[in-house]
């Protein structure tokens, strides 16, 4: 018997034992850290698909059919990159965005950023209240009691939780989404047709789409979400050392993001559309369509997921909106305070629920045209955001190694110019061609 050859093949296979031992100890060490960095990109991005985003995806799929799917592929790299940029300030400064504007161009542009930022995310915050009342409908709830309860509820967890226990509510709240998934293939859509339009773009130069498109890109691509995600690593601390795994974090939610959208206007395409309902004015009155159409598990999922949506953005909204501000006048702002050390915070996301509420709770208030325009919105401000976070990306002094690339900023000046050109036609379209909107 050759002992050496047997000898020589042991030490081998315990060599290789060793070599497969410290991988998994080192695949085991990335997933450990990844896990204490995720959440920031994975909330923005899925908090994106709220109750105002849900209502234009609806439309979209009812009017359009699948002819909108080509854009969710651009607007998924578009997201990643804008989200990517205000990861990477907020690890590598660790300041907020309002924070980072005030110091560098001053009181006068941040002031301005904060009145634009408190009256369209207003408008989000009535919007997403509006979702609640249209979901809970659907279970046969009355709005005057669905949404006070809703008010109260998101006022305390915030009030009362701490950053970690308010991040794991809201990063289970993402998993829910999976309802529109289990929607859509309940709708049973034409799938070959459906992959085709999300390949081949089909754009028509018309004011109805072009609204319907900038509404898109607003609420997928919304400026509050620059805002919240640089707070959230900055609260939780995350330094240079961990941007690999902000940066992974930012990608898995652009893309779970997106397959989400992605899934909402399949299932509305598949149903409303092709059978004809398409003049649908919210997205509770798409999740009663779908009932007859789809099956009761289809329209009750739907439903489920908007009301899951709703609460999660009108939590993560008003927050938003308090970081903005609060950062900008330069007072203490985080969930981790106390109410006694962040009172003008507090108070800021408690009036921002309040009046959201509110604004719902009145007869006849025109809450589809605020859902759709709270959207178009979120459209015409963003390039003023993406414009003054690549001015700060690309300063060496503050970021030194981890300037822009040059892939980086053609893709985020692209966004913005696509924006400002977009705003431009449509007002163009609406004053001299009197083209018809979504939201008449």
């Amino acid at each position: 018997m050759n002992w050496n050859a047997i000898t020589a093949r042991a030490e081998g296979l315990r060599t290789r034992g060793g070599d497969l031992q410290k991988r998994i100890r080192g695949l085991r060490r990335r997933l450990v850290l990844l896990m204490a960095v995720v959440g920031p990109g994975l909330i923005t991005s899925n908090v994106d698909n709220d109750a105002g985003g849900i209502s234009v995806y609806t439309q979209a799929g009812a009017q359009y059919g699948y002819a909108l799917l080509w854009s969710l592929i651009p607007m998924t790299i578009a997201l990643y990159v804008t989200e990517e940029m205000c990861a990477r300030m907020g690890v590598v400064t660790g300041k907020g965005l309002s924070d980072l504007i005030r110091e560098e161009f001053g009181f006068r542009p941040t002031f301005f950023v904060m009145i634009c930022g408190f009256f369209v995310d207003l408008s989000n915050v009535v919007a997403e209240f509006a979702g609640v009342a249209a979901s809970m409908q659907i279970f046969h709830v009355s709005r005057y009691i669905a949404v006070p309860i809703a008010a109260i509820l998101v006022w305390v967890l915030v009030l009362r939780g701490t950053y970690r226990q308010v991040e794991v509510i809201f990063l289970a709240a993402c998993v829910l989404y999976l309802s529109y998934v289990f929607s859509a293939f309940l709708a049973k859509p034409d799938w070959l047709l459906a992959a085709k339009h999300t390949i081949i773009p089909e754009i028509q130069f018309n004011s109805g789409y072009l609204v319907m498109l900038t509404g898109l890109i607003g609420t997928t691509i919304a400026p509050w979400q620059f805002f919240y995600l640089q707070a959230g690593y900055v609260e939780k601390k995350v330094g240079p050392r961990q941007y690999p795994q902000a940066r992974a974090d930012v990608l898995i939610g652009s893309i779970s993001c997106m397959a989400i959208v992605f899934f909402i206007i399949i299932c509305t395409a598949a149903t409303l559309c092709a059978s004809g309902h398409r003049d649908i004015t919210d997205a509770g009155q798409a999740a009663q369509a779908l009932i007859p159409l789809a099956g009761k598990w289809a329209g009750m999922l739907f439903a489920f997921g908007l009301l899951n949506a709703s609460l999660f953005a009108a939590s993560i909204l008003p927050l938003s909106t308090a970081h903005v501000i609060c950062e900008g006048l330069g007072f203490e702002a985080g969930i981790d305070h106390k109410f006694r050390e962040a009172p003008i915070f507090y108070w800021l996301y408690s009036i921002l629920i309040v009046v959201g509420a509110g604004i719902v709770l009145l007869p006849n208030a025109p809450l589809w045209k605020i859902l759709i325009f709270s959207q178009v919105g979120n459209g015409i401000w963003l390039p003023v955001v993406v414009i003054f976070i690549l001015l700060l990306v690309n300063r060496r002094d503050l970021m030194g190694e981890y300037v822009n690339t040059t892939t980086f900023n053609v893709v985020a000046w692209v966004t913005a110019i696509a924006m400002i050109v977009l705003t431009l036609v449509l007002t163009y379209s609406a004053i001299f061609q009197g083209g018809s909107s979504v939201a008449q």
